[in-house]
């Protein structure tokens, strides 16, 4: 491709862009497929997580709250550092994850830290007469958590929850720290080869805002039912 010399804001260089758009879009289709498989270990983490730090048992709760604040006070560059390239050094170079499985475990893990903390929340609002009132009809702690916990925190759980979803999709970004095919790591190595940012640029951040916007959306109308149903 022919470096461009023009100016940045050219209709040509939008032209270079669209005609390249099949690249930007393999990005997008590897973003979301990182986003999926991140999002499902996250919650799954999550859930684990959260109702451990929201039990009774107090070794079960320090765990959870290493995990947590591990996490929590590390940068997701420093977990893409020491699973991709540390990982196999550990191991002999017996564990060596793929790109995709190495930014699904790191933004898992990252994410799942903070959705813990979300549904250890949301636990803790449901009043604590439920739980007693469900050991008492015969549940055990993991069916009361599951069948009358849960079920009950979901409506204060989904508006946070949703933005912790956004964030997900934005830090796939640093996958590309790596050299992983996403939107970013596309973006930087077409508009450098090209000289041409600000068409590419702006196509990413579009393609993020198409993926993150109903999320949000939807987690502000949640947000808006349960003020409505609290008011009344």
């Amino acid at each position: 491709m022919n470096v461009l010399t023009t100016s940045p804001y050219t209709w040509e260089n939008w032209v270079t862009y669209f005609n390249d758009f099949p690249t930007f879009f393999q990005g997008f289709l590897f973003t979301l497929a990182i986003s999926i498989g991140a999002f499902i270990m996250a919650m799954l983490l999550g859930i684990i997580f959260g109702s451990l730090s929201s039990g009774k048992n107090k070794f079960l709760k320090v765990i959870a709250r290493i995990y947590v604040e591990y996490y929590q006070n590390t940068p997701l560059l420093v977990q893409f550092m020491i699973v991709y390239y540390g990982l196999p050094l550990i191991s002999n170079y017996v564990l060596m994850p793929t790109i995709y499985w190495t930014a699904v475990i790191c933004v898992g893990l990252y994410h799942g830290a903070y959705i813990a903390e979300v549904i250890r929340a949301g636990i803790e609002a449901v009043p604590t007469g439920q739980t007693e009132a469900a050991l008492s009809q015969g549940f055990t702690p993991s069916e009361t958590m599951r069948m009358i916990i849960l079920p009950q925190a979901i409506p204060t759980i989904l508006p946070p929850l949703t933005n912790q979803v956004v964030n997900l999709i934005k830090n796939t970004a640093t996958v590309a720290i790596i050299s992983g095919a996403d939107i970013m790591f596309m973006t930087k190595s077409w508009s450098a080869m090209n000289a041409n940012y600000i068409p590419a640029f702006a196509g990413a951040a579009f393609l993020y805002f198409i993926m993150c916007f109903p999320v949000a959306s939807w987690g502000r109308r949640i947000e808006e039912k349960n003020k409505a149903a609290y008011s009344h």
